[in-house]
């Protein structure tokens, strides 16, 4: 008799959904809505102590609340072993693991037999925050992952190089999606004195590895009569933001964090030109933003961003150093043509890699590949 049966996928290691924090939040967000759309049984597991409201469901997604030790180095790890041992009793078709942090928690599922991917971030044992032992516990436990997971997956063609140089495990490169904009409101910039073309931006938290400190102090040296808008922070008291907002120079704006999509539009759509300083990532979802709303984009030099601006088709590159980020200033002041130009084709960098719809596809047939190889164990 011919099987029916939806095919049950559980998320674990994210903040939850509904919960639009992070890369991974929109990324459980945007796959687990489309994947109710195919047909699949989706269940995402969520942080307690973030959600007043614990509905049973949202959008036909089932969600499971659980509890953590609430503490600055506990509350991811804690909450995902003990999702991890919920989900193995719920014997779930497929599990979909994110965050190469959580590596160790395969063992679980390889001994409950249930077939599991996970999705692996950046280098997160490069990150200057992850210092010391934190640094030691991500190498591990991202070389755990590549053993103990039925299917590894990496967001960009460079993380799945690294993953095989390092480990010697191939990968499967499933991309962040993002979405182009063509449009936006140019008076929601008024608020901060701003006109279209007469400020630089940058966009992300206030941390080490994005490098917010370096390209202001880059830029101070610069002779643009530009602004140099900061928008983000980070949400606890820290010596290195402070320092980033400490910086005097009175063409920098630090706006703090915008949480209007319309203000936030408006200001990508609107700048000379967008800075990214982001080190340790794949495929970085503010990068994908700032191509989707035609953005001139000044971006570090790593094998990353390469990647994600094709060599310098769709963006130009400084870097890591001070003077390098003056003359990269300096010379779109003076190339305002080049400058025009990378904005108009910014777009055209969105290929189908970076479609929600394609992502998702990609991730079902992952799905349904597992689901059968739990079929043979059952």
């Amino acid at each position: 008799m011919k099987d029916n049966r939806k095919t049950r996928v559980a998320i674990l290691g994210s903040r939850g959904y509904p919960y639009v924090y992070s890369g991974y939040e929109t990324l459980v967000k945007e796959i687990s809505e489309r994947m109710v759309q195919r047909g699949l049984d989706v269940t995402v597991y969520c942080h307690a102590s973030l959600f007043d409201k614990k509905p049973v469901t949202v959008k036909d997604i089932r969600l499971v609340y659980i509890p953590a030790i609430e503490t600055k180095s506990l509350t991811q790890l804690t909450h995902t072993f003990l999702s991890m041992i919920h989900a193995c009793f719920k014997r779930y078709d497929v599990i979909l693991m994110v965050n190469s942090g959580n590596g160790p928690f395969g063992l679980l599922s390889r001994i409950f037999q249930i077939p599991t991917a996970i999705n692996l971030d950046g280098l997160e044992w490069d990150r200057p925050k992850w210092k010391g032992l934190g640094a030691k516990y991500f190498k591990l436990a991202s070389k755990l992952a590549t053993k103990l997971y039925d299917v590894l997956i990496t967001d960009s063609y460079e993380m799945e190089k690294i993953y095989k140089e390092l480990f010697n495990k191939n990968s499967t490169v499933i991309a962040y999606g993002a979405y182009p904009s063509i449009k936006s409101n140019y008076t929601k910039i008024q608020r901060w004195n701003l006109v279209p073309e007469s400020y630089f931006l940058i966009v992300g938290r206030l941390v080490p590895d994005n490098n917010a400190d370096l390209i202001i102090e880059g830029f101070v040296k610069s002779n643009s009569c530009r602004k140099l808008v900061i928008v983000g922070d980070v949400p606890y008291q820290d010596a290195y933001s402070e320092k980033v907002k400490s910086i005097q120079d009175e063409r920098l704006l630090f706006t703090g964090y915008v949480t209007d999509p319309e203000e936030l539009a408006a200001l990508y759509h609107d700048c000379f030109a967008y800075f990214h300083g982001h080190e340790y990532g794949g495929t970085n979802p503010t990068m994908l933003k700032a191509m989707g709303y035609g953005c001139a984009i000044l971006a570090l030099d790593t094998r990353f961003n390469r990647e994600m601006l094709q060599n310098g088709k769709h963006g130009w590159y400084f870097q890591k150093n001070k003077l390098s980020i003056k003359d990269v200033v300096e010379r779109a002041e003076t190339n305002t043509t080049d400058i025009h130009k990378l904005r108009i084709t910014a777009r055209e960098g969105l290929t189908k890699m970076y479609d929600w719809d394609h992502v998702t596809d990609q991730y079902v047939e992952v799905f349904e590949r597992l689901a059968k190889k739990k079929n043979t164990f059952t």
